[in-house]
């Protein structure tokens, strides 16, 4: 269902035939200037003009008639970057390529932006849970809707291609950016990614209401060694291979058109750079089509900040020549004058330059923006608007995770009196995160006064009494002897904690410890004596393996979007039954990072996985048993599928949803092999007592892996498959 071809063969063709046309009457210049991409800023006023339509005509007359310039992204008044309404997006738009078309050849100008969890740079658009959490969802229909949703959002306000989604892969839980990606899971993240891109873009992104994708960060960017953003990564060929590279594959294959570039470096090669990822993989093994971007002015950062280039025009040099095809410059025009001079010295061919223009032209005609008048998609009318806030509000509650609960101490009843404290507890900036009204997504004063916090969504269906009282904030101690004398007039304690929002450098830390402040919250509601519910809000796992310990529930909302309040509370009161599971490995300790992929010799000796709550991991208000687990054959040949087939059973008393993991085994091989791999999910509703029998299909490719010459290849010999507590076996022969 989830495949995606972008366009018909005969369409092809005739795009094929424009853009070799239209090429040909290009000048230089006009060729430079569309691989020139630069920030809204540079074409608007100033933010205390406080204009209603924000484009300042004459700056944006320079940028598209004198430099030509092939596209712009981000919201006007950068850095103060904040969500526009549809109206005054549309004046930005409509004005953008009103002057796009006085030029001579009058090519569109391609207009981008980071739509990353919903339009979030449109006010009122609605917000998804960010990634981790749909990962968490293990449901590829929400993220399939996901994207259709944003795609008819952001092309209602007249914006026509999404920096969305990010197929890294997240397996280093310090990154700030944890949260973009969708988990520590190779299958997981391909699945859920081209369900996204599929929906996004449907069979023709041309489509009103559908937009291209772009896929982000090509590659190896997630994995930095200290943690920190926009940091080295030493990844070997065969780990980006088997861990890094498959997601990016996929997305290809799903038809993304664009590609954001590594906005670090991998092994010594800074990722614009590295011809051998952007050439000789993207292109030649992968068969990329479409066109590469770079991320934040880091084709200047080739000579700023990486030392690789002596000069700013050898960084452009070093970065058009690995395979860069259009610089996010992003706010001058210094990469397309020292472009220019590059090609008029003979140091970059002019056939580069075709190259790159041409993919940028094949993606704009296919995007539609050439059509005379292209279309602009009306507002949702109120049944599609309801329609997708149900959805939202569906994906946040199957995204949210319930880690412990002892004793069935919830659902809670709704007359039960509780104190709500901690820091996470009143605001809609902690379940949204970065990229959330504004870059950062931490000015809470800027959210929908209609969306409800934890606390007001308890209050809100509570009968009982809730009283908040914040405790702390996230760094400093404000009021833990008001929370703790308060708690003496009530039965429970919701105890809310976890991280402001962040993204990028300035989510940097030191350490996945919390902040004392927080301990000390936590250790003093612990020590009331009263039954502690801790709620953690957040992108990353923050150590909390003694809160949890002593604490009745854990829930891990991570980051639930605008209707994670309402399903958190849904979740308390039992109005909705859990189901998500875990997309990470939580670690139990600061340095406790081992992967539920591990490797033999990560459990050998005194080596253990050892998580505060492994991947998948995830309780309910019912309860399921797995059974009978059967492949079709013992014994296959080279080529042949293994058929796999497992009941489920909801033997517990309440209606419920269960995501069954297949994981696979290579029981010895030429390398060492993980000792299991997720390789295929299903997730099913089933009414109390209620059994269903599940088939799945294996095929050659899932029991392949990456060999010693490097080359993706299948061995013959045994294989495990485990469901739920059974294994069963079966051989490869080397027929």
């Amino acid at each position: 269902m989830f495949g995606c071809s972008v366009n018909t063969p005969k369409i092809h063709n005739d795009i094929d035939n424009k853009v070799e046309s239209l090429l040909s009457q290009m000048t230089l210049e006009e060729k430079v200037g569309q691989m020139t991409q630069i920030d809204a800023s540079v074409v608007c006023v100033g933010e205390e003009q406080k204009a209603d339509n924000p484009i300042d005509q004459s700056k944006l007359e320079e940028a598209i008639l004198h430099y030509h310039v092939g596209s712009i992204l981000n919201t006007p008044y950068t850095p103060h970057n904040k969500a526009q309404s549809i109206e005054t997006w549309r004046k930005v738009i409509n004005s953008v390529q009103t002057v796009a078309e006085k030029s001579r050849l009058k090519i569109p100008v391609l207009y981008g932006i980071d739509a990353i969890h919903g339009a979030n740079y449109t006010k009122n658009a609605v917000l998804f849970p960010q990634a981790i959490n749909m990962a968490a969802t293990f449901n590829p229909e929400l993220s399939f809707k996901e994207g259709e949703i944003t795609a008819r959002e952001i092309r209602a306000s007249g914006l026509q291609w999404n920096f969305s989604p990010v197929m890294d892969i997240g397996r280093q839980p310090l990154w700030p950016r944890l949260w973009e990606t969708y988990g520590e899971d190779v299958h997981v993240a391909t699945v859920l990614g081209a369900a996204y891109i599929k929906g996004h873009q449907g069979d023709d992104f041309s489509a009103p209401g559908k937009a291209p994708t772009c896929l982000k960060h090509y590659v190896g960017y997630s994995f930095p060694v200290n943690g920190k953003d926009r940091t080295p990564a030493w990844i070997g060929e065969r780990m980006l291979r088997e861990y890094f590279l498959p997601a990016f594959e996929t997305g290809v294959r799903a038809g993304s058109p664009t590609v954001m570039i590594n906005s670090a470096e991998v092994d010594g090669i800074p990722g614009h750079a590295n011809y051998h990822y952007l050439t000789t993989i993207l292109r030649g093994e992968l068969d990329f089509k479409g066109f590469t971007v770079s991320d934040w002015e880091d084709i200047k950062r080739l000579y700023t900040r990486d030392k690789l280039a002596a000069t700013p025009k050898e960084a452009v040099k070093i970065a058009v020549m690995a395979g860069v095809d259009m610089s996010m410059v992003p706010f001058d025009f210094s990469f397309y004058e020292l472009l220019i001079d590059l090609v008029k010295s003979g140091e970059v061919p002019l056939s580069r330059i075709d190259e790159a223009v041409a993919r940028i032209l094949t993606v704009k005609y296919q995007a539609g923006l050439f059509e005379p008048k292209p279309p602009v998609l009306n507002e949702e009318s109120t049944q599609q608007r309801a329609e997708a806030i149900a959805t939202n509000r569906e994906a946040a509650r199957e995204s949210i995770v319930l880690a412990k609960n002892a004793n069935h101490i919830l659902p809670l009843k709704k007359s039960a009196s509780i104190l709500v404290t901690g820091p996470a507890a009143n605001l809609l900036s902690v379940m949204n995160g970065g990229w959330t009204i504004t870059w950062q997504g931490d000015s809470e004063n800027l959210y929908p006064k209609d969306k409800l916090t934890v606390f007001q969504a308890l209050q809100k269906k509570s009968t009982g009494k809730v009283t908040y009282v914040s405790g702390s904030s996230f760094t400093a101690e404000m009021d833990i002897q008001k929370a703790v004398e308060e708690a003496k007039n009530h039965n429970i304690i919701l105890l809310c904690l976890g991280e402001q929002p962040y993204t990028e450098t300035l989510g940097n830390i030191d350490s996945l410890n919390l902040e004392p402040a927080q301990i000390n919250l936590a250790n003093a509601m612990i020590a009331t004596g009263k039954p502690v519910i801790l709620l953690m809000l957040g992108g990353r796992p923050r150590i909390i393996s003694s809160i949890a310990e002593k604490s009745a529930a854990v829930i891990l909302g991570f980051l639930p979007g605008m209707e994670g309040g309402e399903a958190i509370v849904d979740i308390l009161y039992g109005d909705y039954n859990p189901n998500g599971k875990m997309p990470i490995s939580y670690p139990r300790h600061t340095n406790g990072i081992t992967l539920y992929d591990y490797k033999p010799i990560e459990s050998f000796e005194l080596n253990t996985y050892n998580p505060l709550y492994p991947f998948g991991h995830g309780l309910s208000y019912t309860s399921f048993q797995t059974s009978g687990l059967k492949v079709k054959k013992e014994k296959i040949s080279r080529g042949e599928n293994i058929n796999v087939t497992v009941n489920v059973k909801n033997t517990g008393s309440l209606k419920g949803k269960e995501t069954v993991l297949l994981y696979l085994n290579d029981v010895a091989a030429s390398v060492t092999r993980p000792n299991k791999q997720l390789k295929a999910f299903k997730k099913v509703e089933l009414d109390a007592g209620q059994d269903e029998s599940l088939s799945f299909t294996l095929t050659p490719h899932d029991l392949s892996f990456i060999g010693i010459d490097l080359k993706r290849i299948v061995e013959p010999g045994d294989f495990k498959v485990m469901i739920g507590s059974e294994t069963v076996n079966f051989s490869l022969t080397k027929q």
